[in-house]
């Protein structure tokens, strides 16, 4: 099973790239911000949990995030050569955690992909997908906070893969194509 892990500050292109390796690979994109998303759509218990915490640019608390995917994978892993977590894990308690619920099934994380972008490049996408799709989070003072968090919390689970041997930085500027064909190099390596 090839298990990815794609990284990177909010605005570096994950979901964008997680659908081309996706499609590639004969991965399940499981993007923990579209679950939530999907939940506070719904206005579900867990919706409401998740936007008293998205809304202020915040993580929400890691076994909430750990319980909703342990389900997520569950139910809908059969079938695929694998999973690319995208925004999964943000912290180094979720990272264990995972490392856990794929050792259940003698699996373990194949790679961890960081997208890198200078901040200016992220504030600059992030304001334009604001614009365009009217996602309430991507406003100047959210988006620098998130900002500001992924390198506070996140950054440590870097740290984690890079000790594990998982680790492998990404270029995440340059054309969609250009930056898929990078990955595509390193996880052409992995898969093999």
């Amino acid at each position: 099973m090839l298990n990815i892990i794609i990284f990177g500050a909010p605005g570096s292109g994950k979901g964008t790239q997680s659908e081309r390796i996706t499609e590639k690979y004969n991965l399940l994109h499981i993007s923990t911000g579209d679950m939530l998303r999907a939940e506070i759509a719904a206005k579900t218990e867990l919706g409401e949990l998740a936007h008293s915490y998205i809304s202020k640019g915040q993580l929400l608390p890691d076994q909430v995030i750990i319980d909703m995917l342990a389900k997520k994978l569950t139910d809908t892993a059969a079938g695929r050569k694998g999973v690319i977590f995208d925004g999964f894990p943000r912290t180094v308690a979720q990272a264990e955690a995972l490392d856990v619920l794929l050792k259940k099934n003698n699996q373990d994380v194949s790679v961890m992909l960081e997208l890198d972008v200078e901040k200016e490049e992220l504030i600059t996408r992030l304001l334009k997908r604001g614009q365009e799709t009217g996602r309430s989070d991507d406003n100047l003072e959210v988006i620098q906070n998130r900002l500001e968090v992924y390198h506070n919390q996140t950054t440590p689970v870097m740290d984690y893969y890079k000790e594990a041997g998982k680790y492998t930085h990404i270029k995440g500027t340059g054309t969609i194509d250009e930056i898929f064909g990078r990955i595509a190099t390193t996880l052409d390596k992995v898969a093999n």
